[in-house]
């Protein structure tokens, strides 16, 4: 079991350079545990392409179908208190956004505040150099 946030979850979605590497590493564990704000999250991005580039709609369409699949089957940490207290702290010692912020909490919780015993998956180098810190192995790349 991994936790993967939205940037790691997309090369899942629609075809880009990390999509074999996000591939490998599902087919090796299929199990994913993802916050509850990630689905609006890759919705958001997969939006944003859509919109750059309104010829994408339809692979942006079968992204939303795999997101709506992919949800139906992860583990989902839901929007808690503790959640929230964890980003504020994580704000204030690590140079991350809310988003990732309340990612890096869910994953957390997730691991029952023990990082070390739950690999996160994610692509964004900010959220890396965050939870390396706070403790969480890190999924090659």
């Amino acid at each position: 079991m991994r936790f993967w946030d939205c940037s790691a979850l997309l090369p899942l979605l629609v075809a880009e350079r990390a999509t074999s590497w996000a591939r490998s590493l599902l087919r090796r564990d299929p199990e994913i545990v993802a916050w509850w704000g990630t689905e609006v999250e890759c919705v958001s991005a997969l939006s944003r392409v859509e919109r750059e580039d309104p010829r994408s709609a339809p692979a942006v369409r079968e992204a939303l179908t795999r997101l709506d699949r992919m949800r139906d089957t992860w583990y989902e940490v839901q929007p808690l208190a503790a959640v929230r207290e964890i980003a504020r702290r994580l704000l204030r010692v690590h140079p991350l956004r809310g988003g990732d912020a309340t990612q890096l909490a869910a994953a957390i919780v997730a691991a029952e505040d023990r990082p070390a015993t739950l690999e996160l998956v994610t692509l964004d180098l900010r959220m890396r150099e965050a939870a390396a810190r706070e403790g969480f192995p890190l999924a090659p790349r």
